[in-house]
């Protein structure tokens, strides 16, 4: 009765909040001069508006309104990485094992959908959930390709939201589905990395690949919330749906989306996006999001809001070689995920580069995509090129973007290729390749070096006329197997797309007191469930699994990991999770050196700071029993941190959030969160931490610290004894002892007696001495 008079209290406040918008558009604007996308009222009071500039000039103008904010475009950023974080023999052991760890978490997706139909979300009668999920209220929208017995007990919940992408364009019906069914693959990769049935075979062009699992195959009450679409995705979409899966319950929120790049003339913690994070956090929502896909450039991570646990993306140990044999004796390693061409190498074929199977007297244009590209048949000779391997370059098609492997693998099929090779271009260096499914032989040679060695051995079995054209063919060459994954090398190492911090603030990237990424995750060929539209990636249509890289593809490794938290600590609250997550994270390779991280040029490597790694590689088994969180208490807490930013008006902060600035800490810094950063260090600061013991035993602890360069690190009490569930405040005193030209890094270490160790990494910029 009591939650039925709760309820009723919110639908009316809730219809208050919709008449006062409604009223608030027909006062101000022209009648027919907007189109109302959303009315938000249950974690912030606002709403969605399709109108001209000059019409939402008028309403940011109007009484009661304190903030506007353009609309802006929303981008999408296993069978291996379950093992290689340690959960079956781990967190998964103490959670009573594949059929029961995350259950009763429900963690929500927003993204472009989910394929009901894969077996990673089918429902197991034989193993029914036995949790009660009362906290969660959600609904089955039906629609294309989703009928409602689509939600099966896995999947509790769908709904797509497509005011904003429809208010931006003409929505394609033929693959834009007004439904929550995924049509791009992305969503259902997403949630099966994080919540996918344990176990599950994974076949690809006939082939077995391994078994899938997702970090918490249990956490199996998947929420569903699409809000991006194969022609468009807006973030009108993204925050209304942030909006309603928090009123509907949801316990983790994984975000593989977001805007791609800061906002232009809002302070980046307070533009819409991460004020409706904010407001999902305060309602006891864990929220992770991808830290971004512009590595490795310094300062571009889009996860800036200490709310938010942004992930940055790594290797893990597994690749898949493939090698090239030729006819003199030399192999040579590239990347496919292809089968060999006939024989696996025993037998060779006449090798042909593609300029030299030009059709003489063809009509097509002689561009690259034609002549060396391989990207149209009809440029070929079939009678030069069938059976043969097909050398096809690298060149400005694949530069610009126009040209695709897909094209090659459908000139490969046409016109009978026993395989093909794409090798590296000179003029535009070096390419960095991924490991595709091709259904016929292939193979990337992406170094230059390389290439360039394979076509000295073309033209020396090559037989020309002394007008350069082709009289005899002699080279041979064999694609060996590249579909068996090997183990071995130096993991984790943060990818090159994976973007790097500082943090920043505003469009100008000033960077600010906050460390992002938070947290690195495997993110790296990443095997995952996929849909068999497959819309905007042609080469993975029909399949049911795909092979992707991205922080994309971090995030929800992260997600299912504190599913896995939140189902052994129920009370603890986000940032709690958060800090067990970050302060537990594993900061070496295993090597035993430091993680490294991939730079711009092909083969190098450099060791990671936290701006790569954040706090290191996620480790599952410790995250569960970190003996001190350091937890921000809530929603106020935040609210000081945005007050004591410098250079931001009070003014701004209400508007965005509705909150007064009564309180402000000492220096941003301050914000107790399971790191620190300071990006101007003058003379001397003091920087507080307040520590909880979540073991069920006293404990002693000693604090060591490595200082960053350029400083000198203080900490009282530098030991402390405390009982379970007591708390024990820090004072940390950062002195310069001398200025440097960019952020140098450090930690803090706190060992305690009954085996926790707890890792704060800092990150400081000394500018001056005094």
């Amino acid at each position: 009765m009591l939650l039925w008079m709760v309820s009723e209290v919110s639908k009316a406040h809730a219809k208050h909040l919709v008449d006062s918008h409604d009223k608030l558009l027909q006062t101000t604007l022209h009648a027919g001069g907007y189109n109302k996308l959303y009315s938000f009222k249950h974690v912030v009071n606002g709403f969605a508006v399709h109108t001209t500039p000059s019409q939402a000039k008028k309403l940011k103008y109007a009484p009661g309104v304190k903030l506007v904010e353009r609309d802006r475009g929303a981008k999408l950023m296993t069978t291996y990485t379950t093992q290689f974080l340690g959960l079956p023999k781990g967190v998964w052991t103490q959670e009573g094992g594949d059929r029961h760890a995350g259950e009763g978490i429900v963690i929500g997706f927003i993204d472009t959908g989910i394929n009901p139909v894969h077996p990673s979300f089918a429902y197991d009668p034989t193993n029914p959930f036995t949790s009660n999920l009362s906290h969660f209220s959600g609904a089955c929208e039906a629609g294309p390709h989703f009928p409602a017995s689509s939600c099966n007990g896995k999947i509790v919940s769908a709904r797509y939201f497509s005011a904003g992408a429809q208010a931006a364009t003409t929505l394609n019906t033929s693959v834009d589905f007004l439904s929550p069914f995924d049509a791009v693959g992305h969503g259902s990769h997403v949630a099966s990395t994080a919540a996918g049935n344990f176990g599950v075979p994974v076949v690809m062009n006939g082939f077995f690949y391994g078994r899938a699992s997702g970090m918490a195959p249990r956490a199996g009450r998947i929420a569903v919330y699409k809000a991006i679409y194969p022609s468009v995705g807006t973030l009108a979409d993204v925050v209304s749906a942030i909006d309603q899966a928090t009123v509907d319950g949801v316990d983790i929120l994984a975000l593989s989306i977001g805007p791609d790049e800061p906002p232009e003339d809002t302070p980046t913690f307070l533009n819409v996006f991460d004020i409706f994070m904010l407001f999902a956090q305060r309602a006891g929502v864990f929220v992770v999001q991808a830290a971004g896909n512009h590595g490795p450039d310094a300062a571009s991570v889009v996860s800036f809001s200490p709310w938010a646990v942004g992930v940055a993306a790594c290797s893990t140990d597994r690749s898949y070689p493939a090698t090239l044999y030729l006819g003199n004796g030399q192999n040579f390693g590239g990347v496919g995920l292809s089968g060999p061409t006939f024989g696996n190498g025993l037998f060779q074929y006449k090798l042909v580069l593609a300029k030299d199977a030009i059709k003489v007297n063809g009509t097509f244009p002689k561009t690259p995509p034609y002549i060396e590209e391989c990207q149209y048949p009809e440029a070929l000779d079939s009678i030069i090129v069938q059976g043969s391997v097909v050398i096809c370059t690298f060149s400005s098609g694949f530069l610009n973007g126009t040209s695709t492997i897909t094209a090659i693998v459908d000139t490969a099929k046409l016109l009978g290729f026993m395989g093909f090779i794409l090798v590296a271009n000179p003029i535009y260096g070096d390419f960095i390749a991924e490991p595709i499914p091709f259904c016929v032989p292939g193979i990337m040679i992406p170094k230059v070096t390389d290439a360039q060695a394979i076509l000295q051995y073309y033209e020396q079995q090559t037989h020309r006329d002394t007008g350069g054209s082709m009289t005899r063919f002699g080279a041979k060459a064999a694609i060996g197997e590249g579909r068996v994954a090997s183990f071995m090398g130096r993991t984790p190492i943060v990818s090159r797309f994976s973007s790097r911090g500082p943090d920043i603030i505003d469009s100008s990237r000033n960077p600010t007191d906050v460390l992002k990424p938070d947290i690195l995750a495997p993110g790296h060929q990443i095997w995952a469930a996929w849909s068999p539209i497959s819309v905007l990636d042609p080469i993975l249509m029909g399949q049911s699994f795909a092979l992707l890289s991205g922080t994309s593809m971090a995030t929800p490794h992260v997600a299912g990991i504190a599913a896995l938290i939140k189902q052994c600590n129920p009370s603890w609250t986000p940032s709690m999770i958060a800090s067990a997550i970050s302060t537990t994270a594993t900061k070496y390779d295993n090597y035993g050196g430091p993680i490294m991280a991939e730079g711009y040029d092909i083969t190098s490597l450099y060791p990671s700071t936290p701006f790569g790694s954040g706090a290191g590689l996620v480790n599952p088994t410790r995250a569960l029993d970190p003996g001190l969180v350091l937890s921000s208490a809530g929603f106020e807490d935040y609210m000081s941190f945005l007050c004591s930013l410098p250079n931001i008006d009070p003014a701004i902060i209400k508007a965005a959030t509705g909150g007064l600035c009564n309180h402000s800490l000492s220096y941003p810094a301050d914000l107790n969160l399971p790191s620190i950063t300071i990006s101007a260090l003058i003379g001397s600061q003091v920087v507080r931490r307040s520590v909880k013991n979540v073991a069920n035993k006293t404990e002693t602890y000693l604090c060591s610290v490595l200082p960053p360069n350029g400083t000198t690190v203080n900490l009282f009490p530098p030991w402390f004894t405390i009982v379970s569930q007591g708390t024990q405040d820090l004072e940390i005193q950062f002195n310069v002892t001398q200025a440097m030209d960019d952020f140098s890094f450090g930690e803090i270490v706190v060992t305690g007696s009954l085996d926790h160790i707890v890792r704060i990494p800092l990150s400081v910029f000394p500018v001056s001495v005094s």
